[in-house]
C-alpha cells in the first residue's frame, strides 16, 4: 500500500478554492444607466459641481472599467442595443429591443410591433432572469417608461417606437403581456401615461386600442401613482407603478414640477419596495435626461441632469450600505450605453465655468478663435446650432438656462459618439469589472455575480 504525503500547500489551494466557490454571491444588483454620459459629460460635470479637483460620487466607487459601445449593426450604437447588450449579453441591431437576430422594422402609424414571424426571438434579460429566481424587480427613469432603455429591461419588440406594444408587455394578466415576466415586475417608475391611456380629446397621443393599462394594473393590485405625494404614501407589500408625466417624459431636473419625484426620491422608494424581498432584488435605475440634453446641445441641463444621477447613485449606495453594512450581498454597476459629440475645447483657465466662454489665465479676459470671436469651453461635433457666420457669444448669454452650444455640422439634432463610455462598480462580485471588455460582458459577469 502506498501513501500520499499531506501537503500544507494543497491543502491551502483546496481550502482557498473552496472559499472562492463559497462567496456570497450579488443577493442584490442595482444597475445605473447614465444616457449618453460619455467621459466628457463626466468630467465636465465633476467640474459643474465641485470643480476641477473633485469627484462625482460615482467616481469613488472601486471598480473601473472601459466599455466599447457599438452594435450588431453601426459602429455608432443608439440607446436600443447597447442597453439591450447589457441586458442581454448578446449584440443587437440598432432599434432593436433585446430580440436576437431580429432586424429593425417600422412600427405601424398606430405605434405597434410589426416584427411579424420568423424576425429574430426575444432575448432573456437578466431582469427576467432575476424575476425567475423569485427575486423582485424594477426599472426606474426620467424618461417615457417604453423608452428604449428601461423598455430593453423587460420588453421585446422590433423598433424602439413601438410604445403602445412596449406598455401592453408590462401589464400582467393583459393581451400582449410578456409571461417571461412572471407575476409582473414589481416596481415600474417613469413618464409617459399617454401610452398606457386610452385615445381620446384631451389624451392626442394615447391608446389606439383604447384600453387603459393604469386601470388594467390596478385591477392586477399594484399601488398605482400620478404624482410624488402618491408615491411617497405608497408602502411595501404591493406591487407599484408609477407613471408621473401625462405626456413625454419627466422634467428636466433644473425645471421640475413638485408633482415630480426626483431621480434620488425614485431610487430610495424603489429600494424600500423592494427590498423587502427575502430572496433579493435586480433594480434598474436611469438618468435618461443626460441624453435628451446632450442631443439638444444643451450642456448646461446636461450637467444638471449627470449631478442629479450622481445624487441618486450616492442615495442608493446609503440604503444599502445601511441594509447591507460591507455591500456582501450587493452589487452596483454604474454605466452609461453611449457617448456623446461634446468636447471640451481649448486651454480654459482653472476655475472658469465649464460652460462659459473661454478665458485668458493673465487677463482673465474671453479668448478669441482664428476669426477673432469668442467660443465657449463645450463644444459639440454637430447639432443645431451652428451659425454661417459665427458672432461673439459672451457670459451673459452661454450662462443662460436657454443656450445651447454651437455644434461643428450643422444637424437637426446632435448624434450620439461612437466612443468608449466609462463604468464603475462596488460590492459583491464587483472585482471582474475591469479592463477595456465589450458591454455584453457585462450582463454576463451581472449574471454570474447573482448566480442566475
Amino acid at each position: 500500500m502506498t501513501f500520499r504525503r499531506f501537503s500544507p500547500l494543497l491543502a491551502a489551494c483546496t481550502l482557498a478554492a473552496a472559499n472562492a466557490s463559497a462567496a456570497p454571491q450579488a443577493k442584490n444588483i442595482i444597475f445605473f444607466l447614465g444616457d449618453g454620459m460619455g467621459p466628457t459629460t463626466i468630467t465636465a460635470a465633476r467640474i459643474y459641481k465641485g470643480g476641477e479637483d473633485s469627484l462625482l460620487n460615482f467616481e469613488r466607487l472601486e471598480r473601473t472599467a472601459r466599455i466599447k459601445t457599438y452594435s450588431n449593426d453601426f459602429q455608432t450604437t443608439d440607446s436600443a442595443p447597447s442597453m439591450g447588450s447589457y441586458m442581454t449579453g448578446i449584440k443587437i441591431n440598432n432599434d432593436v429591443i433585446s430580440m436576437k437576430d431580429a432586424r429593425a422594422i417600422d412600427p405601424s402609424s398606430d405605434g405597434v410591433d410589426q416584427c411579424g414571424a420568423g424576425n429574430g426571438a426575444a432575448a432573456p434579460t437578466i431582469l427576467e432572469l432575476a424575476k425567475a429566481r423569485g427575486k423582485a424587480v424594477g426599472a426606474v427613469t426620467t424618461t417615457e417608461l417604453t423608452h428604449a432603455t428601461p423598455a430593453s429591461t423587460f420588453s421585446h419588440v422590433c423598433h424602439r417606437d413601438a410604445v403602445y406594444t412596449i406598455a401592453q408587455q408590462i401589464v400582467p394578466g393583459g393581451a400582449g403581456y410578456n409571461a417571461a415576466l412572471g407575476d409582473g415586475v414589481d416596481v415600474l417608475m417613469g413618464g409617459g401615461r399617454d401610452h398606457f391611456t386610452p385615445r381620446g380629446a384631451g389624451n392626442p397621443k394615447g391608446r389606439p386600442d383604447g384600453r387603459d393599462l393604469m386601470k388594467e394594473f390596478a385591477a392586477q393590485g399594484y399601488f398605482v401613482a400620478n404624482t410624488r405625494a402618491d408615491m411617497m404614501s405608497a408602502r411595501p407589500g404591493r406591487k407599484f407603478v408609477g407613471v408621473y408625466s401625462a405626456t413625454s417624459h419627466l422634467d428636466y431636473a433644473r425645471a421640475r414640477r413638485p408633482e415630480q419625484p426626483t431621480l434620488a426620491e425614485m431610487t430610495t422608494k424603489a429600494i424600500e419596495l423592494l427590498s423587502k424581498d427575502p430572496d433579493g432584488f435586480f433594480l434598474m435605475v436611469e438618468g435618461g435626461k443626460i441624453d435628451h440634453a446632450l442631443h439638444d446641445t444643451r450642456a448646461k441641463d446636461a450637467l444638471a441632469e449627470t449631478v442629479a444621477f450622481d445624487e441618486a447613485i450616492q442615495t442608493a449606495l446609503e440604503r444599502m450600505r445601511a441594509i447591507d453594512p460591507g455591500l456582501e450581498n450587493t452589487l452596483i454597476v454604474v454605466t452609461a450605453d453611449h457617448d456623446h459629440t461634446m468636447v471640451m475645447s481649448g486651454y480654459p483657465k482653472r476655475g472658469n465655468p465649464v460652460h462659459d466662454v473661454l478665458r485668458d489665465y493673465a487677463s482673465g479676459q474671453p479668448k478669441k478663435d482664428a476669426d477673432g470671436k469668442t467660443f465657449t469651453t463645450l463644444l459639440f461635433g454637430n447639432g443645431p446650432n451652428r451659425p454661417d457666420v459665427r458672432a461673439d457669444v459672451d457670459s451673459a448669454t452661454v450662462l443662460s438656462d436657454s443656450y445651447h452650444q454651437e455644434a461643428g455640422v450643422r444637424a437637426e439634432w446632435e448624434s450620439h459618439g461612437g466612443g468608449d463610455v466609462k463604468l464603475y462598480a462596488v460590492g459583491a462580485g464587483s472585482a471582474p469589472f475591469k479592463g477595456t471588455i465589450e458591454n455584453t460582458k457585462v450582463f454576463h459577469l451581472m449574471k454570474a455575480a447573482a448566480g442566475l
